[in-house]
């Protein structure tokens, strides 16, 4: 292990580390990560400056205020169609002053990825990100990565690009991992630990879970998030796709990267060493931290999140995953194994069957039963240095395509009354 290449994400190597004040470019500045970025940024205006930033651009009004208090040169919105809006906004708040550059279209945000900065934080959500985040690496930029479906969909791909620490994690489990991992080499870490909350479900059955509806499943215990990364949480396929993630982040055999269910969300994820201790990353459920660590490493940002109060009594709690209620992590380490398009596969297929869930068109358990089904359909992989973006998104068209005719059989399968 201590012979092969440093894996993508290492904490000893502060890729590019640079003195005084960093220049980020924040790719989904509208969203969770991006407006709690911006946050942190504005708090701390002698350690970073955004110099650009990217939204869908649904948001037009937000994305306006947030490039106006910060004075970016540039924005970006995936729709066209949005920018008269953006424009008359961006007016309306700079006044007479002049306007920052505006991009538009579905590269915007690729081209952004590649202006001068020091680290180009992905914050999009969805595949979409995988091509901001393959021109961030090839221009040589840090990249703060929480756009963990660049990582599931094109593994190679990225591993092709990235060097050796060029890429530090954002989500909270792996910016844990992340943390935990600097206090021993790569030779001496036994396995990796990646907690779950469990979700709204946790300690139900199989059988139990049969009919529980979008609203309950909806209903997180921990996290406050959007609908399908809620309904993943609930599934369980978000731990499924950060076993994926810290595999590929770590270069860590799936046979050492452990789940473990952790109800009050405290400790992020442990790492084990050979001596059998073990380190635990722990703060309140808050992103501002990981958030600090993706664009400051290796340096700390001081009161960038929230901190214990020892002198209060609590109870943490640990359980082992239920892999037959949950199957998600099972079968993640199948397409993680699998490699090459299986992820792609995998993810695509789940986001169909999380929409048609929310509509009323499948069960809760027949999301994992539907995916399962077209990850077996879709057979051997392409992969290896062969691998192209074009075979990730023609790997994921199909399997958009094919869940939405299993989701809809299943329903048409389905009595009357349970489709009621």
């Amino acid at each position: 292990m201590s012979d092969s290449p440093a894996p993508l994400a290492d904490p000893h190597i502060a890729f590019d580390a640079s003195e005084g004040r960093r220049d980020i470019v924040v790719l989904g500045s509208t969203g969770s990560i991006g407006t709690q970025a911006i946050d942190l940024v504005l708090r701390n205006p002698d350690r970073f400056r955004v110099t650009a930033l990217s939204a869908a651009g649904g948001r037009v009004g937000l994305l306006a205020e947030q490039a106006r208090q910060l004075r970016v040169r540039a924005v970006a919105v995936a729709r066209e169609d949005a920018v008269p809006a953006l424009r008359e906004a961006l007016g309306a708040e700079y006044g007479s002053e002049p306007l920052p550059e505006i991009l538009a279209g579905p590269d915007a945000a690729t081209d952004l990825a590649t202006s001068p900065c020091h680290t180009v934080l992905n914050g999009i959500t969805g595949s979409i990100g995988l091509a901001p985040t393959l021109a961030a690496l090839e221009a040589g930029r840090t990249l703060a990565l929480a756009n963990k479906e660049s990582l599931i969909v094109g593994g190679p791909l990225v591993k092709a690009l990235a060097r050796p620490g060029q890429i530090i994690p954002v989500d909270s489990e792996h910016a844990a991992l992340f943390q935990a991992l600097a206090a021993g080499t790569r030779a001496d870490v036994r396995k990796l630990v990646v907690t779950a909350s469990g979700g709204p479900f946790r300690g139900r059955t199989k059988a139990e879970l049969a009919h529980v509806t979008p609203d309950a499943a909806l209903a997180h215990p921990t996290w406050a998030m959007g609908p399908v990364i809620t309904i993943n949480s609930a599934t369980l396929v978000n731990k499924g796709l950060e076993v994926i993630e810290a595999h590929l982040l770590y270069d860590i055999p799936f046979e050492r990267i452990e789940v473990v269910v952790h109800p009050q969300s405290y400790v992020h994820s442990m790492v084990e060493f050979s001596d059998g201790s073990t380190l635990a990353q722990a703060t309140p459920p808050d992103m501002s931290g990981p958030i600090a660590v993706g664009i400051g490493w290796p340096v700390r940002v001081p009161d960038a999140a929230p901190a214990f109060d020892w002198s209060t009594a609590s109870t943490w709690e640990f359980f082992p995953l239920d892999n037959e209620a949950f199957p998600s992590v099972g079968l993640a380490r199948h397409v993680g194994s699998l490699g090459g398009t299986a992820p792609a596969v995998f993810n695509a297929a789940n986001e169909e069957c999380v929409d048609a869930f929310l509509a009323g068109r499948l069960p809760f358990n027949g999301i994992m039963d539907t995916v399962t089904e077209v990850v077996a359909e879709h057979g051997q992989p392409t992969r290896g240095t062969s691998l192209t973006v074009a075979d990730v998104l023609e790997a994921e068209t199909w399997a958009r395509a094919r869940a939405r005719e299993m989701a809809e059989k299943f329903g048409e399968a389905q009595p009357a009354e349970a489709r009621a």
